[in-house]
């Protein structure tokens, strides 16, 4: 009897056995995964004892910067038995063993593993920096990297590497100017290929070396690098941006190729982008060019605003607002009619204007201007409680930024706080989802992988990013990896491309990326030791350079902050190198100091202290008027100076942003 039960409780064994699995596994899903929000002491039980080895693999990578801390012989200790199964996190962990292994000075444990990564791993991007490093002795492992993971850093390193030979150097050139013309070196190497008599390039090799040239503004050099082949309309589109940057006669040149652009063909992409192009530029001499036109680029938006501007003629504005609302040339125009009509004080022509039915199709970064000005010119006619409503709506939709401020203050609502003793500290950086799309690149990102998860991300993608979405994905990975120069600048893109209808909980996300600044402690250090608040400097240095050390300016100016090097040696009161201000936390101390000057020479007003910054002091004393303390949003709009104008709002709004974090109800 007990023998004929046996196979009704082997069954019954396996069934229970196979139920508790399922079960656990379930019962696993249910358990939040982990990411950088993810307590220490939490990390470390995972790692130890979760059933689920996946888990403890997470688990053992989100330790990485907190245990390790740069000690590589315990990183490897931490990743020790971690680079089993197919997964990419096995190929993540061998590339991290590998590297550290190589600077340890382990080569052959090193060579090892990445031979392992490449074998078992050959189509994931983690093989990339395999392929780069076996390559230094198997130069056909280069060429392969260039073709299988052409805009991975590893192959770009690569091609300024790429050499002895002429035409060797040619195709890397080439695999340059169309994956990564602004990596670090990329420049030489297309100079050098163009001059190069060695390895002679087709005149379609040239036209794609010119255009590579163009996008880094080195029209000189890509006009060379043509000899006089006629280029093709990318890269003439390109060339002509370049000119456009330069003096007076380069500037007509760029306008003489927009024009040849446009007639070529009329019906193109391109055509349509020279002529919007052309419409942009001020002077008469542009203003003629557009007569040039063929007819099916004359009734486009950019050439109709161009000339509604013009003339001057509310009703030929309204008309281009009304027939195209969602051009991004309407959006400009709307603008540049009211704020000449709010200058004026013809406050029912500026309502007028700003009431047209364009504000449902304006992105999300335009609407706070029109609405607070629509609001300004209802309080200057009389209805006070209609500009209240108004200001209100602002302040609950979009309640961020300059014109956020400004609303909040005409309604009582607050104001700027530089007084540092209670002035808010900065945020700390917050780590969010990602939202990619892609669920391996939102995997590295939890697993705090930035690095691979942006060289995931520029693997995948072979056109620069254009919806709101990827320059916010983007944005954010380049960011996280410390390009904060093109990261922050993609942002900021994605706000004036975002629509006003859009996801709100992505408009939030964008919100907060915008309000979190970079080298938290340096700037409340330096604060506080000059008495400015950490929220002021931040304000400012994300203007400044966006959060960038190494940039420098045209005029000379460095660092975080943009100190002139005279300034900043007579604030040290020594003189200074270059690498000083390269420095966060000494670029911090000074700009703290200069700022402190400034609101001190001011009796505290931001608006002249931040108009100083940019313009210089003596020139801001020329524009004081007693209409600064009645009406300084209409004092700021008549500064004589563009970029001055600009810089005063956009840093008297990111210092709004840094002290109260306000964000958009949804």
């Amino acid at each position: 009897m007990p023998l004929a039960r046996l196979p009704l409780l082997l069954a019954l064994t396996c069934l229970g056995s196979g139920a508790a699995l399922v079960g656990g596994r379930a019962l696993l899903t249910l358990i939040p995964a982990p990411d950088p929000s993810t307590p220490t002491p939490t990390l470390k039980r995972l790692r130890r004892f979760s059933p689920d080895p996946e888990r403890r693999r997470e688990a053992s990578l989100l330790l990485l910067p907190r245990q390790a801390k740069g000690d590589l012989a315990g990183e490897r200790r931490l990743l020790r038995g971690q680079g089993w199964g197919g997964d990419e996190l096995a190929a993540l962990v061998l590339k991290r063993d590998a590297l550290a292994a190589e600077s340890l000075g382990d080569q052959a444990a090193a060579q090892q593993r990445w031979q392992q990564l490449v074998r078992r791993f050959p189509d994931t991007p983690a093989s990339a920096d395999g392929l780069y490093a076996l390559g230094r002795q198997q130069s056909q492992l280069r060429q392969k990297l260039r073709s299988r993971f052409a805009a991975h850093p590893a192959a770009l390193a690569a091609a300024v590497e790429a050499g002895p030979s002429d035409a060797d150097r040619l195709q890397a050139a080439l695999h340059l100017a169309r994956h990564g013309v602004r990596w670090p070196g990329a420049g030489p190497r297309l100079r050098q290929a163009c001059q190069s008599t060695a390895a002679a390039a087709t005149p379609g090799q040239r036209d794609q070396l010119a255009r590579g040239l163009a996008q880094l503004g080195d029209s000189a050099a890509a006009l060379s690098c043509l000899k006089g082949s006629p280029p093709s309309p990318a890269t003439q589109l390109a060339l002509s941006r370049a000119l456009l940057g330069g003096g007076s006669q380069q500037q007509a040149q760029a306008e003489s190729l927009l024009l040849q652009l446009a007639k070529s063909a009329p019906r193109s992409s391109q055509a349509s982008e020279a002529a919007a192009l052309l419409s942009e530029q001020p002077g008469p001499r542009a203003l003629q060019a557009l007569k040039g036109l063929p007819s099916a680029l004359q009734d486009t938006a950019p050439v109709q605003a161009r000339r509604a501007m013009e003339s001057g003629d509310i009703g030929a504005t309204l008309a281009v607002l009304q027939r195209w609302p969602n051009d991004p040339a309407s959006w400009e125009l709307q603008w540049q009619q009211a704020r000449q009509a709010l200058l004026k004080r013809q406050w029912a022509t500026a309502t007028t204007l700003l009431s047209a039915p364009i504000g449902r199709e304006l992105p999300v970064g335009l609407v706070g201007r029109q609405r607070f000005w629509l609001g300004f010119s209802q309080k200057q006619q009389g209805a006070t409680a209609q500009a209240q409503r108004t200001w209100s709506d602002l302040i609950k939709q979009h309640p961020g930024g300059y014109y956020g401020w400004r609303a909040a203050v005409r309604l009582g609502r607050g104001d700027l706080n530089l007084d540092p003793r209670s002035s808010p500290a900065l945020v700390q950086p917050q780590w969010h989802p990602l939202g990619s799309g892609d669920w391996q690149i939102d995997r590295l990102w939890r697993l705090g992988q930035p690095l691979e998860a942006w060289e995931h991300w520029r693997t995948e993608r072979s056109s620069p990013p254009t919806s709101p979405q990827e320059l916010i994905t983007e944005g954010r990975l380049r960011r996280a990896v410390g390009d904060h120069w093109i990261g922050l600048g993609q942002l900021e893109q994605a706000s004036l491309r975002l629509p006003v209808n859009a996801n709100c909980a992505l408009a939030q996300q964008l919100e907060l990326d915008l309000q979190t600044a970079s080298f938290v402690a340096e700037l409340e250090e330096a604060g506080s030791t000059a008495g400015v608040p950490a929220t002021l400097l931040a304000a400012v240095a994300k203007q400044e350079s966006r959060f960038s050390p190494g940039v420098s300016s045209g005029a000379g100016a460095i660092g975080l902050l943009q100190l002139m090097p005279a300034t900043a040696a007579e604030l040290a009161g020594t003189p200074l190198a270059a690498d000083d201000l390269t420095d966060p936390a000494r670029n911090a101390q000074l700009g703290a100091l200069y700022l402190k000057q400034l609101l001190g020479q001011w009796q505290g007003n931001p608006v002249l202290m931040a108009a100083s910054y940019n313009a210089g002091p003596g020139a801001t004393a020329g524009w004081v008027t007693p209409q600064l303390q009645q009406e300084p949003e209409l004092w700021i709009e008549a500064i004589p100076y563009p970029e001055t104008r600009l810089y005063v709002k956009k840093v008297l709004g990111n210092f709004w942003n840094f002290q109260e974090r306000p964000l958009a109800s949804c």
